[in-house]
């Protein structure tokens, strides 16, 4: 069959554009075609996406919910946009099914053009990618809340939609609540999905950035890629710094208890003075003593840290993080020692302090 129509198409090349297109037409049969003798995959090589110029890996493989964009230049008839099936195809003239799933577009290309040269003189074909589909990637370490995370597909630019998200590397630290203090950010691990199972891992470090200003390596995910956050072994990073940089959570949780005017949790940004905790639970009520305000912590070895700290000018050099406890005293004065023990004890916790504070403060009153 596919002799006697190659002829016929090398026929149509002088005739007018309206009767080649009818023609072309005419000869759309059902032929599946299968993803057969696809070259291997190389190993992938990554593309940075800075702002405004989000680039794709040359690597990036086809999946359903995948929006592609078809041309066969000559051909209008056959220029189209498709969306991948749940199936991994997708629907063509002569061609009926395609399997392109499992496939770059390159290697979409190349099968394309080897099919439609059963039926056209030559074909030239283009495929590109107009949106990806969403992504499933893995995110462990030391972010806040590690695990799966389902990110938007990148959107062509060409749709002005201000609302997608590009799915790059700190897209998905960001939705993942943000790298933790103690994340070594010189050293993130990015493994990349391949169907032969073979994926080197790649490092690729974010601190250069933070800390020079130099654009950051922030490569386009993909689905099925996986990410780990190492913790930090020696003190080459920051922490302060990390803190204020878009990589950190948006808010760490804090204990203000005490004198103020709204005691309880309260949310601020992680790069927050201890006087800025206060301020954000109402400020210190007319009986504070902000000579001794006490700030608490539990350290990585599970130890109560406790520190004095003089709010008189409601200013100070500490940084808060997820968990510190601030107690604000009377003037009459607290142990506070005691206080931040009874506290952080194990078995109550370290934001289980309401009733203790209140106890305290009957006891005072009495």
């Amino acid at each position: 069959m596919a002799h006697s129509i190659r002829p016929f198409a090398r026929c149509l090349a002088g005739i007018q554009r309206p009767f080649a297109a009818l023609a072309v037409g005419m000869m759309a049969i059902a032929l599946p075609v299968a993803a057969q003798d696809a070259p291997t995959v190389p190993p992938a090589t990554l593309a940075q996406a800075t702002p405004g110029n989000a680039l794709i890996a040359p690597t990036y493989i086809l999946g359903p919910g995948d929006q592609i964009g078809i041309t066969v230049y000559d051909y209008e008839e056959l220029t189209l946009e498709k969306a991948v099936l749940s199936d991994g195809t997708i629907l063509m003239p002569l061609l009926n099914s395609v399997q392109v799933a499992g496939l770059t577009p390159d290697q979409l290309t190349q099968l394309l053009e080897r099919e439609l040269n059963r039926y056209l003189v030559d074909p030239d074909v283009s495929v590109s990618l107009l949106a990806l589909r969403p992504l499933e990637v893995t995110v462990a370490g030391e972010v806040q809340r590690p695990g799966p995370l389902r990110l938007r597909g990148l959107l062509d630019a060409n749709q002005n939609n201000a609302t997608e998200v590009t799915p790059t590397l700190s897209t998905a630290l960001v939705q993942a609540g943000g790298v933790t203090r103690y994340g070594d950010i010189r050293n993130i691990v990015l493994r990349r999905y391949s169907p032969n199972g073979a994926s080197e891992p790649i490092v690729i470090d974010l601190w250069e950035a933070i800390s020079t200003g130099s654009n950051a390596p922030d490569m386009v995910l993909q689905d099925g890629d996986s990410i780990f956050i190492p913790r930090v072994t020696d003190d080459s990073i920051d922490p302060r710094l990390v803190a204020r940089s878009s990589l950190a959570p948006e808010v760490v949780r804090v204990r203000v208890v005490g004198q103020v005017v709204n005691p309880g949790e309260v949310l601020v940004t992680p790069n927050s003075s201890v006087s800025s905790a206060v301020a954000i639970a109402g400020g210190p009520t007319a009986d504070a003593n902000l000579r001794r305000v006490a700030f608490v912590r539990m350290n990585e070895q599970g130890e109560v840290e406790r520190y004095d700290v003089d709010l008189r000018n409601l200013i100070d050099d500490f940084q808060v993080q997820e968990g510190d406890v601030v107690i604000v005293p009377q003037n009459r004065g607290l142990n506070l020692l005691d206080l931040a023990i009874r506290i952080l004890a194990p078995v109550n916790g370290i934001f289980n302090v309401i009733d203790t504070i209140n106890g305290l403060g009957n006891n005072n009153n009495n």
